[in-house]
Parts: C-alpha cells; structure tokens; sequence
C-alpha cells in the first residue's frame, strides 16, 4: 500500500487521526468563522426583526389616518346626499354630530330632524357582521334620542350579499 491509500485510510477509519489533519489544514478558523457568521446573522435577524415592527408600527398609524380619512369624506358625501333628502321633504336638521357617542358607542355621523334620526356608519368594505353592529348603534341611539334611528352604511366596496342583508333590515346603503 502506497502512502497515498494509506493517508486516505486513515483519514476513513481513524478518528484520532483525521482530527489532527483537520486542524492542520485550518478547520478549527473554518469553524470558528462559521460560529461567528452565525452570530452575526442571528444579530442581522434580530435588527430586522426590529424594523419590521418599527414598520408594522408606522403602517398601523398610516392606516387609521387613512381610515379617519376615509370616514371624514364619507360622512361628508352622506351629509350631501341626505341632506339633499331632508330639504326636498321639507323637514328641518336639529343637529349633525361626527363621531357622536351613546355610552360608549360611537356612530360616526348623527343626523337628527324632528322625526327621526339617521345614523350613519362608515366602513370601506363592511361585513354582515357590521350591519349587525350598526342596527344595534341604530336602536340604542333611537331609545337615548326618544325617536326612530334610521341606520345608513356608507363605503366604497359593499358586496352584493351585504348589500342585500342591509337593505333586507332596513338600512339605507350609500356606495361612493
């Protein structure tokens, strides 16, 4: 057996032997490279981690100032259209509050006249859920008021099925 096979063997059958030859050839930096890269990637996760929710931060405020935006157009676009409503039935406005509150619930706008009141919630993409909710602001800010709410869903992206069920209980439904 020549010194070449014999090398190679007993780098295959000696433990002892190989680990020697490893750390003559520098895998103990190699190593201790790798321990360092990892430490650095786990730091580089951890500073991304932090710009994540630093950004997830800034997307939330952007996101209600969008939403608050939204609301203050709509409600605007709703006070045209039923006011254009209530001028041609000859009935007076006692009050119009933004982000009127019964006990703790807001109703984004409160159109009260003599008879009646509407209350006006404004979403961009309402849920049946949110219908539910709305008639439950209706009825609760009918009783403090002493006279019949008429619920209003206002929104850009109202499906056929919420549509449907909001018309289906009554609700006036504003599409803009």
């Amino acid at each position: 057996m020549g010194l070449r096979e014999e090398f190679l063997r007993l780098l295959e059958e000696d433990e002892e032997f190989r680990m020697a030859v490893a750390g003559y050839l520098g895998l103990r930096e190699v190593l201790e490279g790798l321990r360092r890269l990892r430490e650095d990637f786990n730091k580089f996760v951890k500073e991304r981690q932090v710009r994540w929710e630093e950004a997830n931060g800034r997307f939330s405020r952007l996101e209600e100032g969008l939403g608050a935006l939204t609301e203050a157009v709509y409600t605007r676009y709703v006070w045209g259209d039923l006011g254009e409503v209530i001028g041609a039935s000859g009935e007076r406005v006692v009050r119009r509050v933004r982000n009127a509150d019964f006990d703790g619930v807001e109703v984004d706008l409160l159109v009260e006249i003599e008879e009646r009141a509407y209350v006006v919630e404004v979403k961009a993409g309402p849920r049946v859920g949110d219908v539910g909710a709305l008639l439950a602001k209706a009825e609760l800010a009918g009783r403090r008021l002493g006279k019949p709410a008429v619920p209003v869903l206002a929104g850009s992206y109202i499906g056929r099925e919420v549509e449907a069920y909001a018309r289906g209980k009554g609700v006036l439904v504003y599409v803009y």
